[in-house]
């Protein structure tokens, strides 16, 4: 016989495991499951194993509402991040509820039904599982490649080629020279890290990013633990987190050339007298047209001033056995290359839905309050925020999906669609968002719409009214029930 539990979620990662929390606190007589394609807890943040790996939002904001953050450093590494999934998971009993090794190919709904078919693989054999909700916390890129652009003449490079997604545990950059190709979180996180002990690190951006420094540790989270207990600390630093984040977002957007020169006068003031402050580390984008990155108490800068590190902005024209030829004209030389040129967007974790027998193509659909798609019933997915931490998006849809499935038991309906009948509801991107990684797909994703519902909401504190306390029944949510005998 199938299996059947009442809510199926996919992904055992920092959503996915937030996301069961949620249902298993609100509805503890219910049945629920997670399948997990890899073989362990953590999603991301056992994925990444380059050295330094580490958040790139504060932990009070990055960590769950349920489970403050106790930890003295505000932007942690990846391993005390991966623990504290873990034991959220171990404390609640969540990863009793796992199944490892369970890579989800697709779902069918049945409104006769009114349940899902949920078909997996696991260890080369077919697995089905049914459910009356299907929850998809599978994050929104490929976990299996990134992006890795075609470099003229990189077969002919004599030294490692490595991609951070696919970091190898035996690399050792002692006394190497190393170049990191890239100008995102994950280059700027590398070159300090890495700079430690290679004899020197180079990193060659086409196109500068903003980056900012902020302190590694908080010191008034640090001081209102001590002072009120981890407890009652969280939500006030939360907070705080949050209001600020928000004002440096909107001011980004209303006064970008204000927030321009205050983020080079921070640069210069953390670089030797002269440096070439306005070739590497100011865009041609406005700020917050992409993410900023934080490099916490500027180890970036420090790595530059005390010379292990150093900016190259030019164009690859090709590789060459001992390195790289630049398009200026300049020679890299390099013993070890990291391509840290970004992701591939995969969305749903790349799982082929269909409804009623007919296939859901995800770029036909609309996103409902970013979190649903239109014509696809009980079914949801978690996208974070780009411009503050994931979870707070996540940990909003979570709750709205606990208010969503308590709307359907108290009025004895089966299932819930959001139907998008209204002609005058224009499509857009699904993320405004100008990163070369969401650019690539995004043909590839749903597409928002106009007018709310349809918009992917990027301000916390509106989502935050929306789905906590807004309407559930709203016009566009359409509910129903079964005939029964």
């Amino acid at each position: 016989m199938t299996e059947h539990v009442d809510v199926l979620i996919i992904g055992a990662g920092l959503s996915g495991i937030g996301a069961a929390h949620h249902i298993q606190s609100a509805f503890p007589d219910r049945s629920y499951a997670i399948l997990e394609a890899r073989d362990t807890i953590g999603g991301t943040w056992d994925l990444f194993r380059y050295p330094g790996v580490r958040s790139d939002s504060d932990m009070h904001t990055l960590g769950y509402r349920f489970r403050p953050w106790t930890q003295a450093k505000a932007i942690a590494d990846g391993p005390a991040i991966l623990r504290y999934i873990r034991d959220t998971a171990a404390d609640a009993g969540i990863d009793k509820r796992i199944r490892f090794g369970h890579k989800v190919t697709g779902a069918q709904w049945s409104t006769v039904d009114a349940r899902w078919t949920v078909h997996a693989v696991h260890d080369g054999a077919a697995v089905t599982l049914t459910a009356g909700f299907l929850y998809a916390c599978t994050g929104y890129y490929r976990y299996d490649t990134g992006h890795e652009p075609e470099f003229v003449g990189i077969e002919r490079f004599q030294g490692t080629v490595v991609h951070p997604q696919r970091w190898p545990e035996d690399l050792d950059h002692t006394g190497k020279r190393v170049v990191v190709i890239g100008s995102g979180a994950t280059a700027v996180t590398l070159v300090p890290a890495l700079a430690d002990r290679a004899a020197h690190v180079t990193m060659l951006q086409r196109s500068p990013t903003y980056v900012l420094s902020v302190p590694a540790e908080d010191p008034v989270a640090n001081g209102l633990r001590r002072m009120l207990g981890a407890r009652r600390a969280y939500p006030i630093v939360r907070w705080k987190n949050i209001t600020i984040s928000t004002l440096l977002y909107q001011l980004s957007r209303r006064r970008p050339r204000m927030v321009r020169s205050l983020l080079r006068r921070a640069a210069i003031r953390q670089l030797p007298d002269g440096y070439a402050v306005d070739t590497h580390f100011q865009p041609r984008y406005q700020p917050w047209d992409q993410r900023l990155c934080l490099v916490p108490d500027g180890d970036l800068f420090t790595a530059i001033s005390a010379g292990r590190a150093s900016m190259v902005t030019d164009r690859i024209a090709r590789f060459t056995g001992t390195g790289l030829r630049l398009e200026s004209g300049a020679h890299l030389d390099a013993d070890i290359v990291v391509t840290a040129t970004g992701l591939r967007l995969l969305a749903i974790g790349g799982i082929e839905l269909a409804v009623d027998g007919r296939p859901v193509s995800l770029p036909q659909t609309m996103a409902y309050k970013g979190m649903m798609l239109s014509g696809v019933p009980n079914f949801a997915f978690t996208i974070g925020y780009t411009n503050a931490s994931w979870t707070l998006k996540a940990d909003l849809v979570s709750g709205y999906v606990v208010r969503l499935l308590r709307y359907l038991d108290a009025h004895g309906y089966d299932q819930c669609v959001p139907t998008n009948d209204d002609p005058t509801v224009a499509s857009r991107p699904l993320l405004d968002f100008q990163a070369g990684y969401v650019l690539r797909s995004l043909d590839e994703l749903p597409k928002a719409g106009s007018r709310k519902p349809w918009r992917l909401g990027m301000s916390y504190a509106h989502d935050l009214v929306k789905l906590r306390y807004g309407a559930i029944e709203d016009g566009t949510l359409r509910f129903s029930r079964l005939r029964r005998a």
